[in-house]
């Protein structure tokens, strides 16, 4: 797993050279699974932004501050034009994987559609991810997506009240779902840092930027300690799911 506040920074790279840098991601409000990374492409296209899908990324190198997608720069200078501070409606995101040769996420019950990771692109047949993804656009709806650099800072507010702020993410990069909120409690209990499953949120509102948890203030208060500089170990994983009493993620998925 990796923070999603890594990523920003990261310096993105097709197979014939730099493409730019990782600004922001943007997840899906339902499966709380990144779907596109926010690439500022800087000075080579004049400081235009592409979004850039997780079934492209070959590596995450974070030690290196890389990231390796297998596209080519003149697939992503052809890559439809894209506001990444508007909405991102169906119609867009169908062009854009289109463009790529990606099976829309959406059609299906598993994270990426018919399947629980994101398949590289080619991986299909190009005229029935056409079709497919012609009929979904024509709905003309927005996409349930936001930006992580935005929820960032949102208010955690527990069944019986207040209880922190959104720090960070936890995105397990198989695929790429966001298995943990990073909860900072500093202005209710200074210096603790706690993890919750986004699989407990019972409701974001947007408008009054806030996470509301199916959680006590006093079961957050008493979860064990996350420790950001160390590693993200199963055994601390199993010792959370049992604190909480809540199944874990790797058994959902079996």
């Amino acid at each position: 797993m990796f923070k999603a506040t890594d990523l920003q920074g990261v310096r993105l790279a097709a197979m014939d050279g730099p493409i730019g840098e990782v600004e922001d991601l943007f997840f899906d409000d339902e499966l709380w699974t990144v779907r596109y990374l926010v690439v500022n492409t800087g000075g080579w296209l004049s400081g235009r932004h592409v979004l850039i899908s997780p079934a492209s990324v070959q590596q995450v190198d974070i030690a290196n501050g890389r990231v390796i997608v297998i596209l080519t720069r003149q697939q992503v200078q052809e890559s439809p034009d894209v506001d990444a501070h508007q909405p991102i409606s169906r119609r867009l995101e169908s062009a854009l994987l289109l463009h790529y040769g990606l099976a829309p996420y959406w059609l299906g019950p598993m994270a990426w559609g018919a399947v629980p990771l994101p398949v590289p692109p080619d991986a299909g047949s190009p005229v029935e991810q056409e079709t497919l993804a012609r009929q979904e656009a024509d709905e003309s709806e927005d996409a349930h997506l936001h930006s992580a650099r935005d929820v960032i800072g949102y208010d955690i507010h527990a069944r019986d009240g207040a209880i922190g702020q959104v720090e960070d993410f936890l995105v397990d990069d198989g695929p790429w779902t966001i298995r943990w909120v990073v909860v900072d409690t500093g202005n209710w209990l200074p210096g603790k840092r706690v993890l919750v499953s986004p699989e407990w949120v019972e409701a974001v509102t947007w408008s009054d930027r806030a996470v509301r948890v199916g959680l006590t203030r006093d079961q957050i208060e008493h979860a064990p300690e996350y420790k950001p500089d160390e590693p993200l170990r199963r055994e601390y994983e199993v010792r959370l799911f049992e604190y909480y009493g809540r199944p874990s993620y790797w058994r959902d998925a079996a």
